[in-house]
């Protein structure tokens, strides 16, 4: 079927891939705007998935400041060449991670970062909710784990918060469909978020700064 110029131009403004991409994904779904735009997704998955092990030795530095200058942040993300750290693409997903950072407070950059002991303890706080609820024993697992899941990993660890322009995708989303744009493998290496009066240091902060 004969697709239009303004679906692959929603499309790319929708998903950020290439105009061409854009078309191709519309021609393999039939013309069907959002089984495209999940192609499109996975295809940036499948790029991701092959560039893991590559090294992401170049990048940027981001900096933004919010509010009157009352909130700071300062974010270094990755790739593997020069070439790349300069696309506007890359320094526009840079721009926009650190602005959600500002927003969102995250406190880990990824749930390996986050200390079983941490982990432990949530999970022994949404136990004996789920339990004062008189939720049934064989359910208790499931329960648990999805409130750590939302209640925990989404709202502290960047990489599985909702972007905020976009909450139904994850950061760790977000990220992968640029790598599927670009072809290279993007990591988000450090962050620091700093807000003024606050005086406690979040976790890696130091070494952030270092």
């Amino acid at each position: 079927m004969a697709i239009d110029a303004a679906t692959v131009k929603a499309l790319r403004e929708s998903t950020g891939a290439g105009m061409m991409d854009c078309k191709r994904a519309l021609e393999e779904t039939g013309g069907d705007f959002d089984k495209a735009t999940d192609l499109l997704r996975q295809k940036g998955q499948a790029v991701a998935a092959k560039r893991q092990d590559r090294q992401a030795s170049e990048g940027i530095i981001e900096t933004y400041v919010h509010t009157g200058g009352q909130i700071a942040v300062m974010l270094e993300l990755g790739c593997e060449t020069p070439f790349v750290a300069k696309n506007e693409d890359f320094k526009e997903l840079a721009h926009k991670l650190a602005m959600h950072i500002a927003w969102t407070r995250p406190v880990y950059l990824c749930r390996e970062d986050v200390p079983a002991e941490e982990i432990e303890r949530e999970r022994a706080v949404h136990k004996a909710w789920a339990e004062e609820q008189g939720k049934p024993a064989a359910a208790l697992e499931k329960i648990v784990e999805g409130r750590l899941e939302k209640q925990f990993f989404a709202e502290k660890v960047l990489m599985d918060q909702p972007f905020i322009q976009d909450e139904g995708q994850t950061v760790k989303q977000l990220v992968t469909e640029v790598v599927g744009k670009i072809g290279e493998k993007i990591e988000v290496k450090r962050f620091i978020r700093w807000s003024v009066g606050e005086a406690e240091v979040q976790p890696g902060a130091e070494e952030a700064a270092s």
